[in-house]
């Protein structure tokens, strides 16, 4: 085994062909619903020899105690965190010579058990030195990419009112936003990595009553969209119309500037956006250059944009650009948490429809403080 100090840096050099470093800098732990925190980023991954490579494991350690292993990917685990380049799956974890994968780390550690920094065990099948033709591949293991956490964190109000708000598609396994990077200007970002869709459900447990392609047949069409903290307003849409629900749009229609429906981009200092995406047409209040006060209405909950569903889509980031910036995860100050759709439930569920009451906890708690996880239910309070 080739080992490495705790920087790091190995102790003399290896030969290592496939090289892995940290995608975009700034990592922050957050606290989740579950109780845990919660650390997430990218590794990017390339086989600089010929010979092509296998992944067989990797494993995140305590930089400061690499004899202990923070998790363990491999085998499917391994397999369902990498990505192409283009957001895709793979079909194993194989990487030819000059090719690029993306690592999805999402880590859920005992609070109080954090590490200040983190480093990676790499175990695989390669060159074993340079070449011009491809070799017998061999099996290695080092360690590599090591990552700073940070502690700064922002922390939020809701950007909504009301009970029974559904966090859909929210962190932190590999679904539709955590997963989906985005090349632009130059860059690959994960605009979306802390993303959460917020559909409301009704007292009975249901997110659509009635006919399921009429927008008000959904509980949360039409809800208020409230600032989450005192900003500037530094881009909006309000001029397109709802799409019907059910499918989503023809993918030859959606640009970068209509993607995200009619929408509101806030400055909340520091180096953090706020993006509130799909709301109604002619309902967004607000205009560029305006000064907004925490809990100011910015619009009205719609079906704009790529979506198929009403549905309000939230997330942080570290720059004014909805796709060229990278997301950043926060803590909302107050909510009341009211319960939890398991993800089985909800994936057998069509579209969105179902009854979802039996998810609802016997006895609510407030919480303060934490970033609502996928499918948790929570309670904003208001009207």
């Amino acid at each position: 085994m080739l080992l490495c100090s705790t920087l790091g840096y190995a102790e003399k050099d290896v030969f290592t062909p496939v090289v892995a470093s940290l995608l975009a800098s700034g990592v922050q732990p957050f606290p989740g619903t579950d109780g845990k925190q919660h650390v997430v980023y990218e590794l990017v991954l390339t086989n600089a020899n010929v010979t092509p490579a296998k992944l067989h494991r990797i494993e995140v350690l305590d930089a400061n105690k690499p004899s202990q292993a923070v998790r363990v990917f491999e085998g499917n685990d391994l397999q369902s965190h990498l990505r192409t380049t283009g957001s895709s799956g793979v079909e194993n974890t194989d990487i030819e010579f000059n090719g690029t994968r993306i690592f999805l780390v999402d880590l859920a550690i005992d609070s109080g058990m954090v590490p200040s920094r983190l480093l990676h065990r790499l175990t695989v099948s390669g060159g074993k030195m340079p070449s011009r033709a491809p070799e017998t591949p061999v099996e290695m293991t080092y360690t590599a990419a090591p990552v700073e956490l940070q502690s700064k964190l922002m922390t939020i109000g809701p950007p909504l009112k009301g009970k029974g708000w559904l966090a859909v598609n929210g962190c932190c396994k590999p679904g539709v936003h955590r997963a989906t990077s985005i090349p632009v200007n130059g860059q690959i970002y994960f605009a979306q990595r802390y993303a959460i869709d917020y559909m409301l459900m009704d007292k009975s447990g249901h997110l659509v009553n009635g006919n399921a392609v009429d927008v008000h047949s959904y509980p949360g069409y039409g809800a208020d969209v409230i600032a989450v903290a005192d900003g500037k307003v530094v881009s909006s849409l309000n001029t397109l119309d709802d799409q019907v629900p059910g499918t989503l749009p023809d993918p030859k229609t959606i640009t970068l500037e209509n993607v995200d429906g009619n929408h509101v981009v806030m400055d909340l200092g520091n180096g953090v956006y706020a993006f509130y995406a799909h709301m109604q047409k002619g309902s967004v209040t607000v205009v560029p250059g305006a000064q907004v006060k925490r809990g100011q209405l910015l619009g009205k909950l719609g079906n704009t944009g790529n979506t198929s569903a009403p549905h309000l889509h939230f997330h942080l980031m570290n720059g004014p650009s909805v796709m060229g910036s990278s997301g950043v995860p926060y803590m909302i100050d107050s909510f009341t948490w009211i319960g939890e759709i398991p993800e089985e439930v909800f994936e057998k569920a069509t579209g969105v429809e179902g009854d979802f009451s039996t998810a609802i906890a016997p006895t609510p708690n407030a919480r303060h403080g934490q970033l609502p996880l996928d499918l948790a239910i929570v309670d904003f309070g208001g009207k």
